[in-house]
């Protein structure tokens, strides 16, 4: 069983399902970087995803447009997100209080939502879709082992990789990014200059609800082609500590969503080979390795100094 374990096609397959399944937190990484390098700590991306997940598929659903469930997750992402940056940011709110009621209220609303619209899922089967297939990319996607690991994957996978470049240009490379990461370090100094807090920081809490919906519609569009309540499993918190074990840098964060997709592929690749473990010890291999991957990176510098922390101007 170690043998086969251990062959070329098997380990290629972890690896490019490792890359499948990195980009679904990557996305929701990537949004929660954002919001934190401007000082606000937002732990509702879980409630974001799971709005996201289910206006994706609701929409892709009914339309049979898989792209206009990718825009309306989006869209549903950010809109969750407004509550969370009214009560954080306008109404300064503990950000964490703020957090935990957004996660609570997304996870009622969509099931109700679902529960509505499909009333007698259960003892008529699940809805379902066809999700997204692989975009090979000519010729890159016939390059032996790199083709498969790289230029094999759904759009959705693309556009991710795309999006730390992005990412890392508006951070480094754009005075509205120097800003943002100012305001994270000393938003008094910035408020000096007359350019408005607020508004920057609601801004980036509205864009990490756009990246937090469209981790969401990764998984019902681009994976699992279903909605269930709590499809998410845990997966917005899995960002989160990406961030933290990322050091809050775009290109870290990538490789710290990249290894925890090869973790998530492993667990369910050895389930698949009936390695005898308890499935329970393969379901929590992911978040056991976050907390080791936190404690790891506890000591780290890259958090902004204002993290967590309301501006009240004098």
């Amino acid at each position: 069983m170690f043998n086969e374990f251990l062959q070329a096609d098997m380990l290629i397959s972890i690896f490019a399902s490792a890359v499948r399944m990195g980009t679904i937190v990557l996305f929701a990484a990537l949004g929660e970087l954002i919001v934190e390098r401007s000082g606000v700590l937002n732990l509702s991306v879980e409630g974001m995803m799971l709005t996201g997940a289910l206006a994706g598929f609701l929409v892709g659903y009914f339309s049979e447009s898989l792209w206009l469930g990718v825009v309306s997750a989006a869209l549903a992402g950010m809109l969750i997100s407004v509550i969370f940056a009214l009560l954080a940011i306008v109404f300064q709110v503990d950000q964490t209080v703020s957090s935990l009621t957004v996660n609570i209220f997304a996870a009622g609303l969509t099931f109700f939502i679902y529960r509505t619209v499909f009333p007698d899922v259960g003892s008529q089967g699940t809805p379902n879709l066809v999700p997204f297939s692989a975009l090979k990319i000519p010729y890159l996607s016939q390059i032996p082992v790199l083709g498969e690991l790289l230029f094999s994957h759904h759009a959705m996978a693309y556009i991710a990789l795309f999006m730390v470049l992005i990412i890392w240009f508006y951070l480094y490379r754009t005075k509205s990014g120097l800003i943002l990461r100012t305001i994270g370090e000393n938003p008094r100094a910035v408020d000096m200059k007359g350019i408005s807090i607020t508004l920057y920081r609601v801004s980036a809490v509205l864009f990490g609800g756009l990246m937090a919906g469209l981790a969401g519609s990764v998984i019902t569009l681009g994976s699992a082609g279903v909605f269930v309540a709590d499809i998410t499993a845990g997966r917005g918190w899995l960002a989160i500590a990406i961030v933290i074990f990322g050091d809050w840098k775009p290109g870290r964060i990538l490789w710290a969503a990249l290894f925890f997709g090869f973790i998530d592929a492993l667990q369910m690749q050895v389930q698949a080979l009936g390695i005898k473990l308890p499935f329970q010890l393969f379901l929590a291999m992911p978040y056991i390795m976050t907390v080791i991957a936190v404690f790891l990176g506890r000591r780290r510098a890259g958090a902004p100094i204002a993290l967590g922390t309301p501006y009240v101007r004098e």
